[in-house]
């Protein structure tokens, strides 16, 4: 009897997976538990192992196939069987046939919607036909990118509502009359709708201008997909829908220094690291998250929820971009295990391996370009969390002591909180108790 072997669930809002590479070559004899390819989501790459021993068939995809979780793509068995899927679990063709675009329509499973278009049928999965009906989008409107082309995600409608014009009625009517694209126009109404006057204007005769400026010559393009896509979607996302405030401080870190230095030289032999700047704010945070839960919160649409654990993600630089691992109950976490399970998460991001959940569940973030030399910045609030923390670099500083001026190692925060959920005062005081315990170590022993 052979087992089906299919793209496992990687986290919950993980639809579809990038075929990487297959580790094994077809008919080869595998182990459970042997790795047989990679896949990439959004976040990482993750290995996927057999769920069987025997000999494995595989199915056609190739790599860079897009497909869809728990999608069938071997069989393990005996060394004479061969693919075929035997359940109702989908299967993907190759993305660049007309067969392939056939099968898969064929195969989509049953509990997704069928969107009809002008040129053939599409599915739609239940997360993207939720967010169509929410927001009233025709379906058959939205460009399909799973599935070999032919299934809608709800990455398609996100995509779909962040492209559509805004436009008035009266706008509407006059650019259909005129057979005017909406899409090609640029609108000067609130939040940039497009109104009546710019379909007017778009209406007159267009006046050539000659450009003396020589083209410019594209040396690269880098498609927005992937990590990248991601970044930029989120990114984009959270500027556009939150109420950005920062607040600006600068802290005395004479003394945080000096302790890290004592620490480093009790603790680095037997931990197997030298405690960092990042460890004793992280620990500073969560001290003050606790202190003032209002900031460990997220927004929802008809609610501010207060988040009883505190998770906080440091944002880290790795070769396929930003990640963010996210350490859970930072504040019941003493430094050493603190500093040995962010290690190990960052170490997997660096490598591409984070695991589904190393990158999920934050309720606070911190970004540290202290290292690069920067003093200050205004970071982006990682959504839905209602803040992040931008870290500077630690510097020696001429300051006023009494009567005297001392050279003191002084570093500067930026806290980026949404003013939908926090008020300007509130949040001040959350970023003071942080410089308080950055200046007095000691306090956050008595927390």
């Amino acid at each position: 009897m052979s087992e089906e072997f299919f793209i496992p669930k990687l986290g919950q809002t993980v639809e579809e997976v990038t075929l990487v590479t297959w580790l094994v070559k077809d008919g080869e004899k595998v182990s459970q538990g042997q790795g047989v390819m990679e896949v990439e989501t959004d976040k990482a790459v993750f290995p996927v192992e057999a769920n069987a021993k025997g000999y494995i068939h595989l199915g056609p995809f190739n790599e860079g196939d897009v497909l869809p979780v728990l999608t069938v793509v071997a069989i393990i068995g005996k060394e004479d069987d061969k693919f075929e899927v035997k359940g109702s679990v989908p299967a993907v063709a190759e993305t660049d046939s007309t067969s392939g675009q056939k099968m898969a329509a064929e195969v989509a499973p049953s509990v997704e919607s069928e969107a009809i278009g002008e040129n053939d049928r599409v599915f739609v999965s239940p997360r993207a036909k939720k967010l169509a009906a929410e927001t009233s989008v025709d379906p058959a409107l939205v460009t399909p990118t799973g599935y070999a082309g032919v299934r809608v995600i709800e990455r398609d409608v996100q995509e779909y509502l962040k492209q559509k014009p805004k436009a008035t009625p009266v706008a509407q009517r006059m650019a259909a009359e005129a057979g005017v694209d909406l899409y090609s126009m640029s609108g000067t109404g609130p939040r940039g709708k497009i109104v009546k006057e710019d379909v007017a204007r778009a209406l007159q005769p267009s006046i050539t201008v000659s450009n003396s400026l020589p083209v410019t010559e594209v040396q690269e393009r880098i498609p927005l997909k992937g990590v990248r896509g991601i970044i930029a979607e989120r990114m984009g996302t959270s500027v556009h829908t939150t109420a950005r405030v920062t607040l600006v401080m600068e802290v005395d870190a004479t003394e945080l220094v000096a302790a890290r230095t004592r620490l480093k030289e009790r603790v680095e032999q037997a931990w197997g690291f030298a405690p960092g700047y990042n460890d004793l704010l992280a620990k500073a945070c969560a001290t003050a998250l606790r202190k003032f839960p209002y900031m460990n919160a997220r927004l929802a649409p008809d609610a501010i929820e207060v988040l009883g654990h505190v998770n906080i993600g440091l944002a880290v630089d790795t070769g396929r971009g930003l990640m963010v691992p996210v350490i859970q109950d930072v504040d019941k976490k003493n430094l050493h295990q603190f500093g040995t399970e962010f290690r190990e998460l960052v170490d997997r991001a660096r490598k591409g391996r984070s695991l589904p959940d190393d990158l999920s569940g934050g309720t606070f973030t911190i970004t540290n370009l202290g290292m690069y030399d920067v003093d200050a910045f205004t970071p982006v609030i990682n959504l839905p969390e209602a803040a992040i923390l931008g870290v500077g670099r630690i510097a020696p500083k001429a300051v006023p002591r009494g009567a005297e001026i001392v050279i003191r190692q002084m570093w500067t925060l930026s806290l980026v909180f949404d003013h939908r959920l926090v008020d300007g005062a509130p949040a001040a005081r959350f970023l003071q108790y942080i410089k308080q315990l950055i200046e007095e170590p000691f306090l956050m022993l008595a927390e």
